[in-house]
């Protein structure tokens, strides 16, 4: 078999892990996962927004998956990671499933879009763009974009700061597409950088470079103290299990603090809250 008919199953096997993993553990929010080989077998790391669900009751939910990766996928030796998300509303993959979920419940895919939308830049995202597609309204199908924030679209800048997931669900009237693309903060490029100058018009310019020096040294020992704290407030602890003579890494981010259990129950709390968005449509009702 050729390098190129090589290449193309291992993506095809990798997109079928996808597709399981997301169905199977998907009350657990899951983001991505990561696979390396190693001399000792394969490394598969889990991003979800909650480890103890992908785990199970004494381990018997990563037993499962673990038996099925080497049964089905053919990946020898597994040896699995759950990792925990520290911001989960800034995975594509994660709030894909999330708006998928709001609208096979009978959301209006409008308020399910707006919700989304101000939840990912409420988390400190520096952009995104929600695109909806199928059958949104009737026989013909249709399409909407919604942007908020700075997002490049295209370039070597797109591909490094902006991260994207589509997901698919089935409704009555047919199958809706979503895609979303978040540009994230921690990435950011000094062109997307917003700058103030606060030097006077009529000052000299020896002053404006001391004034400029001290206040640089200010915002360095500022940005130090909050990246300090930044540090402690993403630090993640990491804890080995040990089932039936096999140990299990669950790395957990420290100082989060989850109001469900699950994320259906999130996902059900998220629509509670929903209801008190406006759309454009009830403002277009309004001003009749």
């Amino acid at each position: 078999m050729s390098a190129v008919k090589n290449m193309i199953k291992d993506n095809y096997n990798m997109m079928l892990l996808r597709d399981y993993l997301r169905a199977t553990i998907k009350d657990a929010g899951f983001s991505h996962a990561d696979i390396a080989k190693t001399p000792t077998g394969t490394k598969v790391s889990l991003y979800v927004t909650r480890p103890g669900i992908v785990i199970g009751r004494k381990g018997s939910g990563i037993r499962a998956i673990t038996e099925k990766l080497g049964t089905d996928f053919g990946l020898k030796n597994p040896l699995i990671t759950v990792v925990e998300i520290d911001k989960p509303e800034l995975s594509p993959s994660v709030m894909c499933n999330r708006m998928a979920s709001h609208i096979e419940r009978g959301t209006a895919f409008r308020r399910a879009t707006m919700w989304t939308l101000k939840q990912v830049m409420e988390n400190g995202a520096m952009g995104v763009q929600i695109t909806i597609s199928g059958k949104l309204r009737g026989d013909r199908s249709a399409f909407e974009k919604h942007t908020a924030g700075i997002l490049p679209r295209a370039g070597y800048h797109a591909e490094t700061i902006v991260d994207e997931d589509i997901a698919h669900v089935k409704t009555p009237m047919g199958l809706i597409g979503i895609r979303i693309r978040i540009a994230k903060k921690e990435k950011e490029i000094p062109e997307f950088e917003l700058k103030k100058s606060d030097k006077p018009k009529d000052a000299d310019p020896a002053e404006i470079e001391v004034k400029d020096e001290s206040s640089d040294a200010k915002d360095s020992g500022s940005d130090a103290k909050d990246v300090g704290s930044d540090a402690k407030g993403e630090q993640a602890k990491v804890e080995e299990i040990e089932i039936e003579g096999s140990k299990i890494e669950v790395v957990k981010a420290e100082g989060k603090k989850d109001e469900a259990a699950s994320e259906t129950e999130a996902i059900a709390i998220a629509e509670e809250k929903m209801k008190s968005i406006e759309t454009h449509e009830e403002v277009e009702e309004t001003l009749k």
